[in-house]
């Protein structure tokens, strides 16, 4: 097929779905039916006939939605398929903060392949003598495209939750002291959690905030706080959750054990930054030998250089 073959039958194909919507948006014609003709004389005992009356405008989508909306629910199932299991995407999900669920992420997902593949169409529809090139490449450039739009909002949400969990890492000490701080005062420990929830405006308030919320509906404060563990999946703060958990069923102190649970999270902290140094350091290097030096040698070979052409 050729490229005006190939395109003729794109643009066919909108006119014939443009032609298809504007056909069930007609309005129906013929007699109504007996609900409707009844409905008027019911609207004060009957919820259904109120709701009947009212004028709806129409909408082709409930239509295309008949077609359409099975296919994309497959089409994910084969991406979840293909990709893993939606535990994980849940679990970056909740990481990341996001309120959408993995089918909507997955339906997401499945709109960035399909543009990606849309556009890698119609560039190849477009490219300069298509036919020249191999029959692999104009069918394997498209899937691949799709292939990279999938992974790229797969990585933009691995992308949002390790940004949100760095956060997370950076506000536990000074949440734990603050904890720390409201229970020597006197207060309990779902007074301190709630004192954190109110008055911080970080990462670890919204996720205390839940933790108040959920207590708040009658959800014992363990059982909030193992659910804001397994869900957060954070490493230190499931560390110190199971502190405070231990705590909470023995009895002990839970000043000083949330008070040795921010000094380790201190100690992390700088570890963190150290790490984080070190592999900065290697990366200072890459503008030092292809910038600076190649730049500084330069400066001091060119007067030299200078020199020996006007002597000459």
């Amino acid at each position: 097929m050729t490229g005006e073959g190939a395109l003729a039958v794109v643009v066919g194909a909108a006119l014939g779905l443009g032609l298809w919507l504007v056909a069930a948006a007609v309005p129906r014609l013929g007699r109504p039916r007996l609900s409707q003709r009844v409905a008027p004389y019911l609207v004060d005992v009957s919820a259904e006939a109120r709701a009947s009356l009212v004028e709806r405008p129409a909408d082709p989508a409930p239509v295309l939605g008949v077609v359409a909306i099975p296919m994309a629910r497959r089409a994910r199932q084969l991406l979840a398929q293909l990709l893993g299991g939606d535990e994980v995407v849940e679990l970056r999900l909740r990481q990341s903060g996001s309120r959408i669920d993995a089918d909507r992420f997955r339906a997401e997902q499945l709109v960035w392949a399909a543009t990606a593949f849309c556009a890698a169409s119609v560039a190849m529809l477009m490219a300069p003598a298509p036919q020249s090139w191999p029959a692999l490449v104009r069918v394997a450039t498209p899937v691949l495209a799709a292939a990279i739009g999938a992974a790229l909002r797969d990585g933009l949400l691995q992308r949002a939750a390790r940004r949100r969990l760095a956060r997370i890492s950076a506000e536990l000490p000074t949440a734990l002291e603050f904890v720390t701080l409201s229970l020597t005062a006197g207060e309990g420990m779902f007074d301190a959690i709630r004192r954190l929830a109110r008055t911080g405006n970080g990462e670890l308030a919204g996720e205390f905030s839940r933790v108040v919320a959920a207590v708040g509906t009658g959800v014992p404060l363990p059982v909030a706080l193992r659910e804001l563990r397994d869900g957060l999946g954070h490493p230190a703060v499931s560390r110190a959750l199971d502190q405070v958990l231990g705590a909470l069923d023995r009895g002990a102190p839970l000043a000083a054990v949330l008070a040795a649970q921010a000094r380790d999270a201190r100690e992390e902290a700088k570890r963190t930054i150290i790490e984080l140094a070190g592999r900065k350091e290697i990366a200072m290097l890459v503008p030092l030998i292809f910038l600076i030096l190649p730049v500084t040698v330069a400066f001091a070979l060119f007067p030299g250089y200078a020199v020996l052409q006007a002597g000459l």
